[in-house]
């Protein structure tokens, strides 16, 4: 995949973006809304090796503004025209500046080309920032599952699940 718009650049990820990858999921203040406050202790090389894995189907992608390297989302399509989706931004000065309604409108628009009917996302419950988001495109909260699963702390933490349909669509381009 690879999207262009204004300053804004989505492309897959290549191999030799591993060392970004690796620094933004080892962060814990990057992984925490994730669940892992601790990062994933991952390293390039086996981020390499899942690099190497990616197909149309299931992939990984580079967001880049101004040229700059900021963030990262990644996509999966299951079986029944439904593709799961997850973003970061992950350089926090590029948070809060709209970017991501942006980035998420172009980056679903393309998924509905591929055929997606129905896309999909979980986020935490704490995480209101992304959920104002998910919600000004056009998502709709299907359900909550409270104290779901439990972090690297040992906390508790709950689930929201949202879903879009293509004629749902908000764009913000």
């Amino acid at each position: 995949m690879k999207i262009i718009y204004k300053d804004i650049l989505i492309r897959n990820v290549i191999e030799t973006d591993a060392t970004q990858l690796a620094s933004w999921w080892n962060d814990g203040s990057v992984m925490a809304h994730a669940g892992f406050p601790n990062g994933v202790n991952t390293n390039e090389e086996r981020i390499k090796e899942q690099i190497k894995n990616y197909t149309d189907l299931h992939r990984v992608l580079m967001i880049e503004y101004k040229g700059k390297a900021i963030g990262e989302m990644n996509y999966e399509f299951s079986d029944d025209d439904r593709c799961e989706i997850g973003i970061k931004i992950c350089d926090s000065t590029y948070q809060e500046k709209g970017l991501g309604r942006v980035i998420l409108t172009l980056f679903i628009e393309e998924l509905f080309k591929m055929g997606a009917k129905t896309i999909f996302l979980t986020t935490n419950l704490n995480n209101k920032r992304a959920q104002h988001v998910y919600e000004k495109l056009g998502f709709k909260k299907i359900r909550i599952e409270y104290d779901s699963w439990t972090n690297q702390l040992g906390e508790n933490q709950s689930i929201v699940y949202y879903e879009l349909k293509e004629n749902e669509l908000i764009s913000f381009k």
